[in-house]
């Protein structure tokens, strides 16, 4: 474990370890606002992520994010920091979510004529 820990942090100096994030949702979008990120997400407000010392954070285009720094623990605790923020719910997909990540999806309900009831 140690031997591991040890390659990671050369690894890190020597290139930045990453996770690429992507948006989904309608008026879901997110930009860098000098040291911070600014994400609207439908809520009623947008929420400002402060990016910490070490890591950099480039928005590809309004609903792609790229995490990126050599410590490789930090860069997956902040990529789950903001997948946290909105994660990616099963019955639409809207959220915040992994670029490889597969998402669940459930049935919604069944139409209100079609029951019968």
């Amino acid at each position: 474990m140690v031997r591991n820990l040890i390659q990671n942090m050369v690894d890190g100096v020597t290139k930045n370890f990453s996770k690429d994030l992507e948006i989904q949702g309608v008026g879901f979008r997110a930009e860098l606002k000098g040291k911070a990120l600014q994400l609207s997400l439908g809520f009623s407000h947008p929420v400002l992520f402060p990016i910490p010392e070490g890591i950099q954070i480039q928005v590809n285009n309004q609903t792609r994010l790229t995490v990126q720094g050599c410590d490789k623990a930090l860069v997956g605790q902040i990529s789950a920091n903001i997948r946290g923020l909105k994660p990616p719910e099963p019955y639409q997909g809207k959220g915040i979510r992994y670029v490889n990540e597969v998402v669940r999806r459930k049935v919604g309900k069944a139409a209100a004529g079609a029951a019968g009831g």
